[in-house]
């Protein structure tokens, strides 16, 4: 068990309180060294040149399936080079109709070296336990595929 913590900052800054007029710019904090600028989507008057809340849940759900791929791989002695992975989250409207990421594409592109390189079977199965081991995917119930690249 462990815990996680982050620290989320937001001020009005003097600014008019109406609904298309308050900043939607914060900060998220981790730790005493790391923040990251974030807003709204673009779509609800956020600031496109900061992380908004959908993409960083897209990134983490990408970032914990790779980190978990690269530990399964290692420990079947694959030896991965690179891992890059142009994932995209649906934001629809699901069964009760309210606006939920309701489904992540994962789109990972591999690149293996040394003398034991991952056959499709390896890899479609290397995937599929990241998925089921993945933390951020075992927390939430939005549908998420896995389409290696290659």
């Amino acid at each position: 068990m462990s815990e996680h913590r982050a620290t989320i900052s937001w001020a009005r800054g003097g600014v008019d309180f109406g609904y298309r007029n308050y900043p939607r710019d914060h900060l998220w904090r981790f730790g005493t060294s790391v923040e990251v600028p974030a807003s709204a989507a673009p779509a609800y008057l956020g600031d496109p040149e900061r992380v908004d809340p959908e993409r960083a849940f897209v990134a983490a759900l990408s970032s914990c399936h790779m980190l978990t791929f690269l530990a399964l791989a290692s420990l079947e002695g694959f030896v991965v080079d690179s891992y890059e992975d142009q994932a995209v989250g649906f934001l629809e409207k699901n069964a009760s109709g309210k606006f939920a990421v309701t489904r992540v594409e994962l789109r990972p592109k591999v690149v293996y070296s040394g003398p034991k390189t991952p056959g499709p079977e390896d890899i479609g199965r290397l995937h599929a336990k990241a998925h089921q081991e993945c933390f951020i995917a075992n927390s939430v119930s939005t549908s998420v595929s896995v389409s290696p690249a290659g």
